[in-house]
Protein backbone atom coordinates (compact mmCIF):
# COMPACT_ATOMS: atom_id res chain seq x y z
CA UNK A 1 0.00 0.00 0.00
CA UNK A 2 1.47 3.46 -1.27
CA UNK A 3 1.49 6.34 1.38
CA UNK A 4 -0.01 9.78 0.98
CA UNK A 5 2.06 11.86 1.35
CA UNK A 6 1.17 14.84 3.25
CA UNK A 7 3.08 18.24 2.25
CA UNK A 8 2.87 20.75 5.24
CA UNK A 9 4.34 23.25 2.76
CA UNK A 10 0.96 23.62 1.22
CA UNK A 11 -0.68 23.77 4.69
CA UNK A 12 -1.02 27.61 3.89
CA UNK A 13 -2.56 27.51 0.25
CA UNK A 14 -4.78 24.98 0.82
CA UNK A 15 -6.14 27.23 4.09
CA UNK A 16 -6.49 30.37 1.66
CA UNK A 17 -8.06 27.82 -1.41
CA UNK A 18 -10.74 27.07 1.33
CA UNK A 19 -11.57 30.42 2.01
CA UNK A 20 -11.70 31.25 -1.48
CA UNK A 21 -14.05 28.80 -2.31
CA UNK A 22 -15.65 28.92 -5.54
CA UNK A 23 -19.53 28.65 -5.63
CA UNK A 24 -19.52 25.39 -7.03
CA UNK A 25 -17.13 24.02 -4.63
CA UNK A 26 -19.38 25.34 -1.90
CA UNK A 27 -22.41 23.75 -3.41
CA UNK A 28 -20.84 20.29 -3.57
CA UNK A 29 -19.24 20.47 -0.32
CA UNK A 30 -22.42 20.90 1.17
CA UNK A 31 -23.33 17.25 0.21
CA UNK A 32 -20.07 15.60 0.87
CA UNK A 33 -19.20 17.21 4.45
CA UNK A 34 -19.61 15.93 7.85
CA UNK A 35 -19.71 12.35 6.55
CA UNK A 36 -23.63 13.26 4.66
CA UNK A 37 -22.34 11.13 1.87
CA UNK A 38 -22.58 7.31 2.59
CA UNK A 39 -21.18 7.87 5.89
CA UNK A 40 -17.31 8.85 4.21
CA UNK A 41 -15.37 11.72 5.56
CA UNK A 42 -14.39 13.96 2.78
CA UNK A 43 -11.34 16.60 3.09
CA UNK A 44 -11.69 19.79 1.18
CA UNK A 45 -8.44 21.52 -0.68
CA UNK A 46 -6.45 18.49 0.73
CA UNK A 47 -2.12 18.80 -0.03
CA UNK A 48 -0.97 15.60 -1.43
CA UNK A 49 2.66 15.02 -2.54
CA UNK A 50 3.12 18.49 -4.14
CA UNK A 51 -0.57 19.19 -5.35
CA UNK A 52 -4.02 20.19 -3.49
CA UNK A 53 -7.36 18.55 -4.19
CA UNK A 54 -10.20 20.00 -4.25
CA UNK A 55 -11.75 16.93 -2.71
CA UNK A 56 -10.41 13.51 -1.05
CA UNK A 57 -11.40 10.53 0.82
CA UNK A 58 -8.74 9.17 2.71
CA UNK A 59 -10.85 5.88 3.07
CA UNK A 60 -11.71 5.70 -0.47
CA UNK A 61 -8.28 7.06 -1.70
CA UNK A 62 -10.43 9.00 -3.68
CA UNK A 63 -10.16 12.80 -5.01
CA UNK A 64 -12.49 14.71 -6.41
CA UNK A 65 -11.76 17.78 -8.90
CA UNK A 66 -13.89 20.44 -9.86
CA UNK A 67 -12.99 22.10 -13.10
CA UNK A 68 -13.97 25.82 -14.17
CA UNK A 69 -13.24 27.10 -17.29
CA UNK A 70 -9.28 27.83 -17.18
CA UNK A 71 -8.70 23.90 -17.18
CA UNK A 72 -9.73 24.07 -20.92
CA UNK A 73 -6.72 25.99 -21.65
CA UNK A 74 -3.93 24.01 -22.83
CA UNK A 75 -0.99 24.83 -20.13
CA UNK A 76 -3.68 23.95 -17.25
CA UNK A 77 -4.72 20.64 -18.88
CA UNK A 78 -1.30 19.84 -19.07
CA UNK A 79 -0.64 19.85 -15.56
CA UNK A 80 -4.02 18.08 -14.65
CA UNK A 81 -2.85 15.02 -16.33
CA UNK A 82 0.78 15.26 -14.75
CA UNK A 83 -1.01 15.98 -11.12
CA UNK A 84 -4.00 13.16 -12.09
CA UNK A 85 -0.83 10.62 -13.22
CA UNK A 86 0.94 11.31 -9.81
CA UNK A 87 -2.31 10.88 -8.14
CA UNK A 88 -2.98 7.52 -9.56
CA UNK A 89 0.78 6.25 -8.90
CA UNK A 90 0.01 6.89 -5.27
CA UNK A 91 -3.08 4.53 -5.76
CA UNK A 92 -5.69 7.66 -5.55
CA UNK A 93 -8.38 7.55 -7.87
CA UNK A 94 -9.30 10.80 -9.47
CA UNK A 95 -13.16 11.83 -10.50
CA UNK A 96 -13.38 15.07 -12.57
CA UNK A 97 -16.08 17.08 -13.35
CA UNK A 98 -16.84 20.86 -14.77
CA UNK A 99 -18.29 23.51 -12.84
CA UNK A 100 -21.46 22.96 -15.10
CA UNK A 101 -21.89 19.80 -14.02
CA UNK A 102 -22.65 20.97 -10.20
CA UNK A 103 -24.05 23.89 -10.91
CA UNK A 104 -26.89 22.46 -13.75
CA UNK A 105 -26.91 18.79 -12.47
CA UNK A 106 -25.71 18.22 -9.13
CA UNK A 107 -27.65 14.81 -8.98
CA UNK A 108 -26.13 13.59 -11.67
CA UNK A 109 -22.67 14.25 -10.16
CA UNK A 110 -23.11 12.58 -6.81
CA UNK A 111 -24.34 9.85 -8.77
CA UNK A 112 -21.13 9.43 -10.00
CA UNK A 113 -19.89 9.56 -7.00
CA UNK A 114 -22.44 6.88 -5.14
CA UNK A 115 -21.66 4.68 -8.11
CA UNK A 116 -17.83 4.88 -7.75
CA UNK A 117 -17.88 4.27 -4.09
CA UNK A 118 -20.48 1.26 -5.25
CA UNK A 119 -17.98 -0.50 -7.21
CA UNK A 120 -14.65 -0.11 -5.02
CA UNK A 121 -16.31 -1.18 -1.81
CA UNK A 122 -17.17 -4.29 -0.38
CA UNK A 123 -21.10 -4.65 0.43
CA UNK A 124 -22.42 -6.14 3.62
CA UNK A 125 -21.35 -9.69 4.17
Amino acid sequence: MTKIYYNPKLKELARQLRNQSTRTEIKLWKCLKGKKFYGYDFHRQKPIDNYIVDFFCPELKLAIELDGYTHGFEKVFEKDNIKMQKLSELGIMVLRFVDDDVTKNIDGVLKCIEEYIRKHTPGPS
